[in-house]
C-alpha cells in the first residue's frame, strides 16, 4: 500500500508543486564487503539495547523522584 501511496505521491507532485525531485532510497543488492562476526554482532546489539532501555529504565527507576 505504502508503495502505491508513493507512486501516486511522485507522479502528482510534480504536477501539483512545480519540478521536484522525488527521493527514493538506494538499494544495494551485494553482499557485504566484510563477514561481521558473532562478537560484533553481540556487542552492537548490545549497545543499540542500552541506547534504547537505558533512558527508559533510569527513569523508571526514579519514578518516585520524579512525583516530587
Amino acid at each position: 500500500m505504502s508503495g502505491l501511496l508513493r507512486t501516486i505521491s511522485c507522479r502528482a507532485a510534480p504536477a501539483l508543486r512545480g519540478h521536484s525531485v522525488c527521493l527514493r532510497a538506494n538499494i544495494n543488492t551485494r553482499p557485504a564487503k566484510e563477514k561481521i562476526g558473532a562478537v560484533e554482532t553481540m556487542v552492537g546489539l548490545a549497545l543499540f539495547s542500552v541506547a534504547i532501555l537505558g533512558p527508559s529504565g533510569w527513569i523508571l527507576a526514579h519514578l518516585e523522584d520524579y512525583k516530587k
